[in-house]
């Protein structure tokens, strides 16, 4: 019997995100959007293992603004979003019917938590804000009792990964590892930036042929590459970095707006700003946007010569996975030709 192959799961356990404005909210409840994993764990679970890390080694947070149905539709997410959105705007809102008539989505769900269930064990959840989706909302308390059934399981922190990818006794090394998938929600925009520990893993997936996949939020990691962690656990800059120019698809300046006028993370009656835009904290650091006109259609980049693959949005995940499959099954024909050239 073959052993799996490896795959590594950085998640953000960050569990607030600060506000810029208003002055009163220093920070909303926040965490990761399981949509943006689950498809990756779907196509790999059964070939991989999975190795969960976070920046600290805490437990991640689930957002339950990633748990709206809308987002379920994935390619359709612009019309799902916006019909859901009329809907339960209207005083005649029902949760049951409203789920009935979105009965493919809520499946998808479903079948997302049950992959959940397997694989992160409990995990705490995102408090309700005043514009999360009514429906969400409503399904909070069910899953947070449905979770609370789980065992919690242990995360690895950046330092110990990257220690025991040092060590000389331990088996540990990256080079077993097939993919690399971060998924976003707003918590990255915490732990992930400039985050020399980070740097330092994306630097080793790369010198060892490890594909990485980042999607949302989490391409914020790349400006993390301008650092390395030196033999002392140091970190040190990085002369000549060669993620530095390269393309990227994220959640777009444009999407975080609209957002941030109706959506979840807007404070009822007042304006509500971020303390930054992962597409302007990408572009100071010397990356490239691979920008969409319309923030909900679905867009991949990926850099041949990094091993780099990054999507901008849940609207991307699926072909996202897709896109994972077929760089690593392009991989191993190359790894095979040169074997028996």
């Amino acid at each position: 019997m073959t052993s799996k192959l490896k795959a590594l799961i950085p998640i953000s356990s960050a569990r607030e995100l600060p506000l810029a404005e208003p002055a009163e909210v220093l920070s909303i409840s926040t965490g990761i959007f399981l949509v943006e994993l689950a498809a990756v764990l779907k196509a790999f679970e059964n070939t991989h293992e999975f190795v969960f890390v976070t920046p600290d080694g805490k437990t991640p947070q689930l957002d339950i603004n990633g748990m709206g149905l809308s987002f379920h539709a994935i390619e359709k997410i612009g019309n799902a979003y916006a019909s859901t959105a009329l809907e339960q705007h209207r005083k005649s809102f029902d949760v049951d019917r409203f789920r009935s008539r979105r009965a493919s989505l809520v499946a998808r769900r479903e079948e997302e938590l049950r992959l959940l269930e397997r694989h992160l064990g409990r995990l705490p959840v995102s408090e309700n804000l005043p514009n999360t989706d009514k429906e969400a909302a409503a399904f909070r308390g069910e899953l947070v009792e449905r979770l609370s059934r789980l065992e919690e399981k242990n995360f690895l922190s950046f330092q110990e990964l990257v220690r025991r990818h040092r060590a000389p006794d331990d088996p540990f090394t990256f080079a077993d590892f097939g993919f690399v998938h971060a998924p976003g929600g707003h918590a990255p925009m915490v732990d992930f930036r400039d985050n020399p520990w980070f740097g330092e893993i994306l630097h080793l997936a790369r010198e060892n042929n490890v594909l990485t996949s980042l999607i949302c939020h989490a391409p914020v990691a790349l400006t993390s590459t301008s650092q390395r962690i030196d033999e002392q656990g140091w970190a040190r800059p990085v002369a000549g970095n060669p993620f530095q120019g390269a393309k990227v698809a994220v959640a777009g300046k444009l999407g975080e707006k609209l957002m941030l006028k109706r959506g979840y993370p807007s404070v009822p009656g007042r304006r509500t700003r971020l303390t930054y835009f992962v597409e302007d904290a990408l572009e100071e650091a010397g990356f490239k946007i691979a920008g969409t006109i319309n923030p909900s259609s679905v867009k991949l980049s990926y850099d041949p010569a990094l091993g780099l693959l990054t999507g901008n949005g849940p609207q991307a995940v699926d072909q996202q996975a897709q896109r994972i499959r077929s760089l690593l099954a392009d991989r191993r024909t190359v790894s095979r030709a040169a074997k028996h050239a």
